[in-house]
């Protein structure tokens, strides 16, 4: 089966049928095409920063990449099978990364060597640097590190040739360069005040159409304004009604004063001073004192041994009112 029957056979126009998909042709031609792109992968060099150093040290005789059938290493996009990014992608460094793996033939393969590569590293969410390769090209493989050793990049170039076995002619998702149609070109980014990707350029414009708007970013719609009734105004509260009046028990207060009285004989006479004159009618307590009319009074000094009945009665109308 020549290659043009073969590409004729596996077309998105004629797939191959569920019976031919396991027909011993394609199966051995898959196995060969397989073989040949393992045993020759071309990596190009693209070292950026400290992991561009273990790299090297893995083409050196120690490590001898070269068994595993990549020694040649291109200086040109246009020989190369696997572009090894290997180091800190800056926002200035991305554009021509781009550039160049569009100008690599398919079938291409992309590794990101280090943490940098793959996520950033230690300058993540740095104001110019790249937060890992893969937001702007498809990534194969991924080696950890800071940097990542010589058996490391070993073993991550032994997984895509893994990766490459278990490719097959007869799926077009694990060939999609195998078609009809030519493979589209990863959009360049665009430098500027900062990086855009025309991917979303879309996302970009909503954006910025939101912001003219008045719109917090991420608002689909515009809120929906609810609007909020005046308040009524509020009643004027009453006012307090005047306290009652405490009714005062004549005979208890009466009895009161009479003993007061017969205390202050008993002093008297124990102290020789003479005798307090008896209380007049004038000074009986009255029936009904307004509360608010009893406030506590200050009461002058008598001298000793001398009874103040007045004062006598203010104290006794102040604790009834505070009952």
């Amino acid at each position: 089966m020549s290659e043009l029957q073969l590409r004729d056979l596996h077309s998105t126009e004629f797939p191959v049928p569920g019976e031919l998909q396991d027909n011993l042709a394609i199966t051995s031609l898959s196995k060969i095409y397989n073989w040949a792109r393992r045993e020759s992968m071309w990596p190009l060099l693209f070292g950026l920063a400290c992991c561009a150093i273990e790299m090297i040290a893995t083409a050196a005789s120690r490590y001898d990449l070269s068994r595993f059938g990549m020694e040649v290493m291109r200086g040109s996009p246009r020989q190369s099978d696997l572009m090894i990014v290997s180091g800190t992608v800056t926002k200035k460094m991305v554009v021509p990364i781009v550039r160049l793996y569009n100008q690599m033939p398919e079938p291409k393969y992309v590794m990101a060597m280090g943490a940098c590569a793959s996520g950033g590293g230690p300058f993540k969410e740095g104001y110019n640097v790249v937060s890992g390769i893969d937001k702007y090209l498809p990534v194969d493989v991924y080696v950890p590190g800071c940097p990542p050793t010589p058996q490391s990049l070993l073993y991550g170039l032994i997984s895509l040739q893994k990766k490459i076995d278990g490719q097959s002619l007869a799926n077009m998702d694990d060939v999609p360069w195998y078609g009809v149609a030519p493979s589209e070109p990863t959009p360049i980014p665009v430098l500027g005040p900062d990086i855009i990707d025309p991917r979303q350029m879309d996302l970009i414009r909503q954006q910025a159409e939101r912001a003219a708007a008045g719109l917090p970013y991420g608002v689909r719609e515009l809120p929906k304004v609810i609007p909020v009734a005046p308040k009524k105004p509020s009643a004027p509260k009453p006012a307090a009604a005047p306290a009652a009046a405490v009714e005062v028990d004549p005979a208890k207060a009466e009895r009161l004063a009479k003993r007061e009285a017969a205390l202050a004989r008993k002093r008297v006479a124990e102290g020789g001073a003479p005798a307090p004159e008896e209380a007049s009618e004038e000074a009986a307590v009255p029936a009904q004192v307004p509360a608010a009319a009893a406030p506590a009074t200050s009461v002058e000094p008598t001298a000793p041994g001398k009874f103040d009945k007045a004062a006598m009665l203010e104290k006794i109308r102040a604790r009834k009112a505070n009952k």
